[in-house]
């Protein structure tokens, strides 16, 4: 197994099986230090895929999004047959639950001739180069997070509350936590205007370029990230060709023993 940090988030894990005992252990402090984890040549299908996924926890998925035919607990990303590419802007997944999930994978189903990357964001570094005055400002208030996108059922989650400092749950390492603007609702102690402006301020300083990894698709890879310290979205614009993913999601955070 073989580890190469990326910057300015991620590690890239090379010659490692899914199933290998030494990466599922070191995964739970590899997600929490570097917020993404790379895994390429992984010729796996969904079985193995689901596998490693139930590994770190227990699954969990969004209400209101397309399923893998035959696999319930995984998510279909595809461009296939649309006539307008998907749209996509930096968020964190299902944030408007009180229990978000704790990481997201991709599996790479079907690579585009050009375009399609994942972007991240390391929101450590977003919250530790944050002007000293606007950090003191977003000491504890909340973001209100609520549901755009998908319809949901009667009784489903759909808002809640999320500190704009979040401590990580395996590390307590602060991060800035916050999610598309569309679905950042209210700020605690601050009025409308005043809130957008803040989270729109926010927002700009997290996802500049030079906090941001893009990763370019190969055949055969997995990335699984953090949702407690990266945002993420996938690039569409340029796209050549289709792009099938499929995503599964796991409840909670893996504690390391």
């Amino acid at each position: 197994m073989e580890t190469q940090i990326l910057q300015p988030v991620g590690a890239r894990v090379s010659d490692v099986a899914l199933d290998d005992p030494e990466l599922r252990a070191a995964l739970p402090g590899l997600l929490a230090e570097h917020g993404v984890v790379v895994l390429p040549g992984q010729r796996v299908g969904n079985e193995e895929f689901l596998a490693f996924l139930r590994s770190l926890g227990e699954l969990t998925f969004t209400q209101g999004e397309t399923p893998v035919e035959g696999h319930p607990d995984l998510n279909l990303i595809s461009n296939v047959g649309r006539e307008t590419p998907p749209r996509s802007t930096f968020h964190v997944d299902t944030s408007y639950v009180a229990r978000p999930p704790a990481y997201t994978a991709l599996r790479a189903v079907s690579i585009p001739e050009r375009g399609g990357a994942t972007q991240f964001t390391n929101q450590y570094l977003a919250l530790e180069s944050l002007d000293p005055d606007l950090r003191e400002r977003v000491e504890g208030r909340t973001i209100t997070h609520v549901v755009t996108g998908v319809e949901l059922e009667e009784g489903d989650e759909s808002s809640a509350e999320h500190p704009v400092v979040r401590s990580h749950p395996v590390t307590g390492r602060p991060s800035l936590y916050l999610t598309t603007l569309s679905r950042c609702a209210a700020v605690s102690g601050l009025d409308a205007e005043e809130a957008a402006s803040l989270v729109a301020r926010l927002y700009e300083h997290s996802t500049r370029p030079e906090n941001t990894l893009d990763h370019t698709w190969a055949p055969h890879d997995v990335v699984i990230w953090d949702n407690a310290c990266v945002l993420h979205r996938a690039d569409h614009s340029g796209v050549v060709g289709d792009r099938v993913m499929h995503r599964g999601m796991v409840a909670d955070h893996a504690v390391p023993a």
